[in-house]
C-alpha cells in the first residue's frame, strides 16, 4: 500500500469515527439497568458513551436518561428494551431507535431545536418520523402508543397510511391486533404519563458527578467479596470492590444524594449475601 494510500485509508476512518463518534451518552440511571453489548451484558452507568447497536435494558421501578449526539434528550421508564439501531452525525444527526418495551420519552430542547436532524423512533409495529419535537411513547404487550406533546410527527404502522399529527395531547395507538385509532387525552394523562420515564429523587439513581455511596457488605475473603460483587452485577448494580488492608468492601457508587442511596440501601437489602449496608457521603 502506497503512503498516499495509507493516508487516505486512515482519514476515511477518521472521519467515519467521528460521525459516530456522538451516538449518545448516559447522563442518569435509576436501578436495575443493564447494556448489552456485543453478547456481553453490564449494568448501565451514567457517562457510559454508547454505540450503534447497543441494547438497553431497566428492571422493575427503574429509568435512564440519555442525552442523543445532536442534544436531543431520551428517557425510559421501568421494564424498558431499548436499541440504538444506528446513529451517525455528517452534518445532520440522522438515527433510528428501537424501544422494544415499555415507557419513553424524545425531547428536543430549545437550544437544539434548530439542529438538523432526522431521528425514526420504532415502538415495536409503530414508527415515527421527527425533525425537533417532544413526545411520549410506549409498548406494552397490549398495544404500541405514541403520543405528540409538542411539535409535528409523522407516526404510521405496517399495512396502514401514515398520519401526521400537529396538535398537543394528540396520540396514535395500534392495538396488537386491531386497526390503529387518532385520538387525544387531557393534561393530566400527560402528567401520570410522564411520571413513568422520570427519575424520581427517592429512587436509586446514579447521575455524572454523584458522589454518594452504599457499601452492601464487607469481607475478610476475597472471593466471598467476588461473588457478592458479581451476583450484584447480574441483578443490574454497578458493584465495585474496594480493599483497605484484609477488609474487601463491596461498594456502589455514584449515587446522587442522601435519599438515592438510602433508597439503593432498600434494594440491596433484598440480594442474598447484603451484609448491613450502610451509606456514605461526600
Amino acid at each position: 500500500m502506497t503512503t498516499r494510500t495509507t493516508l487516505l485509508a486512515l482519514l476515511l476512518a477518521a472521519a467515519s469515527t467521528a460521525a459516530l463518534a456522538e451516538t449518545a451518552t448516559v447522563e442518569a440511571v435509576q436501578y436495575p439497568a443493564w447494556l448489552d453489548r456485543g453478547g456481553n451484558s453490564v449494568p448501565l452507568t451514567p457517562g457510559t458513551q454508547l454505540q450503534p447497536r447497543d441494547k438497553l435494558r431497566t428492571g422493575g421501578n427503574a429509568r435512564v436518561q440519555l442525552r442523543m449526539g445532536e442534544g436531543s434528550a431520551v428517557k425510559l421508564g421501568e421494564n424498558a428494551q431499548f436499541v440504538i439501531e444506528k446513529a451517525e452525525d455528517r452534518g445532520i444527526f440522522r438515527a433510528t431507535l428501537a424501544v422494544l418495551a415499555g415507557a419513553f420519552r424524545f425531547t428536543t430542547e430549545a437550544v437544539a431545536k434548530h439542529r438538523g436532524r432526522d431521528v425514526t423512533i420504532r415502538v415495536k409495529n409503530v414508527s415515527a418520523g421527527i425533525r425537533g419535537t417532544d413526545l411520549w411513547g410506549k409498548s406494552t404487550g397490549e398495544r404500541d402508543l405514541v403520543c405528540l406533546l409538542e411539535g409535528k410527527i409523522s407516526v404510521g404502522s405496517e399495512g396502514h397510511p401514515d398520519v401526521t399529527l400537529d396538535t398537543p395531547r394528540a396520540f396514535y395507538q395500534k392495538p396488537r391486533d386491531g386497526d390503529p385509532v387518532v385520538a387525544s387525552v387531557d393534561e393530566k394523562q400527560v402528567a401520570l404519563w410522564a411520571l413513568e420515564t422520570e427519575v424520581s429523587s427517592d429512587g436509586p439513581a446514579a447521575r455524572r458527578g454523584g458522589k454518594w455511596q452504599v457499601t452492601a457488605a464487607k469481607f475478610r475473603s476475597r472471593d466471598e467479596a467476588l461473588a457478592l460483587n458479581r451476583l450484584l452485577r447480574v441483578n443490574g448494580y454497578p458493584a465495585e470492590i474496594r480493599t483497605a488492608g484484609e477488609v474487601h468492601s463491596v461498594i456502589v457508587a455514584g449515587l446522587a444524594g442522601e435519599s438515592e442511596a438510602r433508597a439503593m440501601m432498600a434494594n440491596l437489602r433484598s440480594v442474598p449475601g447484603v451484609l448491613g449496608p450502610t451509606i456514605q457521603g461526600p
